[in-house]
């Protein structure tokens, strides 16, 4: 039985092949992931970044685009790993919020 994120040999309807530029936000999730998995650090993995994409379940990994499928997988394995609490993930998207609402 296939996983959901095995999409082999199944029907995709029409690809879209026209480039594209990446959006500022998709280059800085490449860049904190390059930044986790930097030989100084060690923080995550390739392999584990696919592991966890793949362990999104299916509802998920099929509503989310693909950095966003990287976001939500480096959350996940940096609170598996300890290295973000719930709290702080809480503090901070609550800071960014704000933010966007300009207040201060």
């Amino acid at each position: 039985m296939r996983a959901h994120h095995d999409l082999g040999g199944r029907p995709a309807g029409a690809i879209d092949r026209t480039e594209r530029e990446l959006e500022p936000w998709e280059k800085r999730v490449d860049a904190i992931f390059q930044l986790l998995a930097a030989p100084e650090r060690r923080i995550l993995r390739v392999d584990e970044l696919r592991r966890a994409i793949e362990g999104l379940g299916g509802e998920e990994y099929d509503r989310l685009g693909y950095y966003e499928c990287w976001i939500a997988a480096m959350v996940n394995l940096l609170l598996e790993k300890g290295v973000l609490t719930i709290d702080e993930l809480g503090r901070k998207l609550d800071e960014v919020r704000l933010r966007e609402q300009g207040v201060s």
